[in-house]
């Protein structure tokens, strides 16, 4: 169900974001005094109320937010459980505070993690519900201000509008939810239309040190067909006419805000913007209606502000999971089944996170042993051969390129090397690469953790830092980067000896390739998890002591030499079925090259 509706309909959006925005700040300066008077008491915690129901006042009569900001004083009331420190607002009676109690966010002028985690606050964030009167004029639920009638962990919030009755009923729970439920009295005789639309803006606050990476991973999420099938939106506009959403996220890195209605949200909309520095990373705006009863708004909804930590979304039974980003299909399966129990595994046993990652290192390499212990037998194999196939290549130097190939053929099948089974470890490599590019930077048990120069294993280190900006490097260098780098560069360098120079004139270098490839290697890594880069430059620091060990205590180059030899004087082997067609490609190849070399001669 995702689209992508093309550029100009996103060009039309932004404008009408950016005409949206001049005319949000004109009301907010307008109403900035009011406002700050607002931000003040609720982070001097000084406005935090708990009025009896006896004490409750009937909340005035509202057709304008100026008016109503004027008429009564914004409150706000507190609600806390171990997880959670909520905070609702009496303006549009709605969540303005939400501090994930047990975490902490990351800190620029520290380096560390040390700020309180605050995924709603100052603002930032937005909600309420649209109604249509029957003289076709517009009201909603955020310009109301509410009454506050507070019972422990559970608060009504009441307003009034044109003699009908609002109540929002907040009841924070156990853990990461808070039940959100609606009833009203009277709407029937002002609205037109058998439905509302909730409406929620939000501008997410960054939280992590990468912010690049963070914003790659804030992102539209959302479930439909009875919670059985998941969508996510990380680029593009919103778009669900026609499906049913049994919940909507707006999910970062490791943290997520849901709300998760009774019936659903039907013909959703939504959009996200960029924002390019600061305090924010992006603005969504979300629109999808919810229907009436009888012309009431009488529905149950769930609020859940949690981290994604997999158990916990797993524990929820309602496909939160997916929120996750492990992978599609097979990269994912390898992540919950393999990579996320073997780190869990090994930190029980209460190494650094830095030591269990070289120990899930080993364990890789140990499984994948007999494959690598082929693929290196092979490369020696082909050094000992270099000789015959460089005497192949002058021999047929003048010759047609595709005979120099079939004759290089010939000599490997005579002395036995598969040159095909050489693929087999970089195309498990694959997958694995995959995984654990998901696996590093979305474990939220690796998120903080440092490791000798890295204080976060799911961010970059950036021990040395540039007094200008590189595309694509920015502004710093990874020591672990640049390690990764190192040690791939003298895997190469080990290895590409039994690469063969381009047989025509003008085809590329595949050494030269091979050597700039760790080098953009480093383009990749530097922004990325460190984790990620300690894992693989101890992945390629052991290739290398593999191949040492299998050169100088484990093969026996000269053994190796004349068994060749005694292969050479035997009957080849049979072609298998894959040989046989690519000589037969190469005949054919040859044979369409020679006719048209003679149909240039005529």
């Amino acid at each position: 169900m995702q689209q992508n509706n093309g550029l100009d309909k996103n060009q039309l959006i932004s404008f009408a974001l950016f005409s949206m925005i001049l005319i949000g700040a004109m009301f907010y300066f307008q109403n900035k005094q009011a406002q700050e008077q607002q931000l003040k008491d609720a982070q001097n915690k000084t406005a935090v109320v708990q009025p009896s129901a006896q004490n409750a006042t009937k909340p005035a009569l509202v057709t304008n937010l100026n008016d109503s900001v004027k008429t009564a004083a914004i409150q706000q009331v507190q609600l806390k459980n171990k997880e959670l420190t909520i905070g609702i607002s009496t303006l549009g009676g709605q969540i303005s505070t939400v501090q994930l109690n047990e975490y902490k966010a990351y800190n620029k002028k520290t380096d560390v993690n040390d700020k309180e985690l605050l995924i709603f606050d100052k603002n930032n964030s937005s909600y309420g519900f649209q109604f249509k009167d029957k003289t076709g004029k517009v009201f909603n639920t955020k310009d109301l201000v509410f009454t506050p009638t507070q019972n422990g962990n559970s608060v009504t919030m009441q307003a009034s509008v044109n003699g009908a009755v609002i109540q929002f009923i907040y009841d924070l729970g156990n853990k990461y939810t808070v039940d959100f439920n609606v009833k009203t009295q009277g709407l029937g005789q002002l609205v037109s239309d058998q439905k509302a639309d909730f409406i929620w803006d939000y501008s997410v606050r960054g939280m992590e040190k990468g912010r690049s990476q963070e914003q790659t991973h804030t992102e539209f999420n959302y479930t439909f067909n009875n919670y059985s099938s998941f969508d996510y939106d990380g680029r593009t506009t919103m778009d669900e006419p026609d499906e049913n959403l049994n919940w909507l996220a707006v999910k970062q890195q490791f943290f997520s805000a849901l709300i998760e209605p009774q019936h659903g949200f039907k013909n959703s909309h939504g959009s996200q913007d960029m924002i390019d520095e600061g305090e924010f990373l992006k603005k969504f705006n979300f629109n999808g209606q919810v229907d009436l009863a009888g012309g009431e708004l009488n529905q149950n909804f769930k609020w859940y502000f949690m981290p994604l930590d997999l158990p916990l979304l797993k524990s929820y039974n309602k496909n939160f999971d997916e929120l996750l980003p492990l992978g599609w299909s097979f990269i994912g399966t390898l992540n919950r089944w393999f990579f996320i129990p073997m780190y869990n595994l090994i930190s029980s046993w209460g190494l650094a996170a830095g030591w269990v990652i070289f120990l899930m290192t080993i364990i890789v390499k140990i499984i994948l042993s007999p494959v690598m212990f082929k693929q290196h037998k092979l490369s020696a194999m082909m050094r000992v051969i270099r000789p015959e196939i460089d005497e192949v290549n002058e021999k047929y130097k003048d010759a047609d390129p595709m005979k120099k190939q079939q004759e290089s053929m010939a000599v490997y099948r005579k002395a036995g090397v598969n040159q095909m089974a050489g693929c087999l470890p970089a195309v498990l490599q694959i997958p694995i690469f995959y995984a654990l590019f998901r696996f590093f930077p979305n474990m939220i048990d690796l998120r903080g953790k440092s490791f000798w120069f890295a204080k976060d294993l799911t961010a970059y280190d950036d021990v040395i830092k540039l007094p200008f900006h590189i595309p694509f490097l920015q502004d710093h260098l990874s020591i672990f980067a640049i390690a990764c780098t190192v040690v791939i560069l003298i895997y190469t360098i080990m290895t590409s000896g039994n690469i063969q120079q381009p047989a025509q004139a003008g085809m590329p270098n595949m050494k030269v390739l091979m050597y700039i490839f760790p080098i953009t290697f480093l383009f990749f890594l530097n922004t990325s998890a460190s984790g990620l880069s300690w894992y693989y430059f101890v992945s390629n620091a052991i290739n290398i002591l593999i191949i040492l060990v299998i050169k100088y205590w484990i093969l026996d180059e000269k053994k190796i030499h004349a068994q060749i030899q005694a292969n050479k004087k035997k009957e080849p082997k049979k072609e298998g079925k894959f040989q046989k067609r690519m000589r037969e490609m190469m005949e054919k190849a040859q044979e369409q090259q020679k006719v048209q070399q003679q149909g240039k001669k005529k």
